[in-house]
């Protein structure tokens, strides 16, 4: 099993039940009732799924050891008992930002939007998990699959926290977004 490839399927069964779907910029995606994630690859879209958004772990682009030691030290594991509130966020970005060498990247994403920092003032409450999803194909509908979880009562500090990273610099960058909040319970 390839530990690294995770499939969100939008649907009528999984774990998670959906609170509400916005879309923040570019095309909506079909609106569903539950949320399951996969890890590993599937081997059919049954179950009820409207759609799969599919997307991989990997090594983190645009930090620095420091940060990423940071971030080590203060983020929390996920599947916590008392993280039951979720949020998948998918994103992608325009050519713009893709035409840009790592370096000018970097730069946006921590000197001038301070993505790193940001988060780190929300850790330990939340956590997350990022997946690629321009390392599976380019014709992927989105650039990332941002995986995040947190307690009810954390979820005003989650909510700050998103539109901190939405008012900086890298999100002009930013040509498609939905935002997808879920609540853990029994399918």
């Amino acid at each position: 099993m390839n530990t690294r490839l995770f499939s969100f399927l939008g649907g009528e069964t999984g774990r998670w039940r959906v609170l509400k779907m916005e879309t923040i910029a570019g095309d909506p995606i079909s609106a569903v009732q539950r949320l399951d994630v996969v890890e590993g690859p599937i081997d059919e879209v049954s179950k009820g799924a409207l759609w799969v958004l599919r997307g991989i772990t990997s090594n983190e682009r645009y930090i620095v050891r420091a940060e990423q030691d940071s971030l080590a030290a203060k983020q929390p594991a996920l599947g916590r008992p008392e993280a039951t509130f979720a949020a998948l966020i998918p994103i992608r970005k325009n050519g713009t930002w893709w035409s840009l060498a790592q370096d000018e990247r970097r730069k946006i994403f921590e000197e001038q939007s301070h993505h790193v920092k940001i988060g780190l003032e929300h850790l330990p409450a939340v956590a997350r998990r990022l997946h690629h999803c321009r390392d599976l194909s380019e014709t992927e509908p989105f650039d990332f699959l941002t995986w995040f979880e947190f307690s009810p009562s954390d979820e005003t500090g989650f909510n700050k926290l998103v539109a901190e990273l939405r008012a900086s610099p890298e999100w002009k960058y930013v040509d498609r977004e939905v935002d997808i909040r879920l609540i853990r319970e029994p399918a």
